[in-house]
């Protein structure tokens, strides 16, 4: 039996993209957010919202990451803490779905700044567009069979690109979550979603 869900775009998506210090989430700091709603099928860029973070440790900061996010750590010494952050990103959380390009990384992030903080996780629905993505690619295999067999491109650039959307500078947290909100669009078109358990 499947169980009730609304129509796709009945939905509010919050796509969100976190900047990290380093890529393990159980030692990382979290040094930036950036989120944009989808809501009623359009992305609203005039309710998006961004903050760079505080980290505890500012020499937490794994210095090879600074060559994808060029945060330097002057540039979040006055930030606000995650303590802080986690407050905006919650109830932005609390009014949907969260939308992320990996979600295994995204949310292991998010998940263990809850815990840190002492807040209950609020376990929105997860729509990942890497899992979009191969979705798609096996939709369009099984609609053309003789179509390639490609595996399908799970960089966000890339897959933009391969899709027809165009380059936006990455690892800018605002710029990359309205790149998977963009992203998100196209790819639910293309998988033929028009609830929400189909886009999960």
């Amino acid at each position: 039996m499947l169980w009730p869900s609304p129509p796709w775009e009945d939905v509010t998506y919050w796509a969100l993209d976190l900047e990290t210090g380093g890529l393990d989430p159980r030692h990382d700091p979290i040094l930036s957010v950036g989120m944009v709603p989808v809501r009623d099928g359009g992305i609203r860029l005039g309710e998006a919202f961004s903050s760079l973070v505080r980290p505890e440790e500012i020499a937490a900061i794994d210095p090879a990451s600074i060559r994808a996010h060029h945060l330097l750590p002057g540039d979040v010494r006055e930030a606000p803490p995650i303590t802080v952050v986690l407050g905006a990103i919650d109830a932005r959380l609390r009014e949907g779905a969260l939308l992320v390009h990996q979600a295994a990384l995204d949310v292991s992030f998010l998940r263990r700044a809850y815990r840190r903080a002492g807040l209950r996780w609020p376990a929105p629905p997860v729509v990942d567009t890497v899992a979009l993505l191969i979705k798609a690619a096996k939709r369009a295999r099984f609609l053309d069979p003789d179509a390639p067999d490609d595996e399908p491109e799970l960089n966000l650039s890339a897959a933009r690109r391969k899709l027809g959307l165009p380059d936006y500078g990455a690892h800018d947290a605002l710029t990359d979550a309205v790149s998977a909100a963009e992203l998100f669009l196209v790819l639910r078109r293309r998988v033929g979603a028009r609830r929400l358990r189909e886009l999960l």
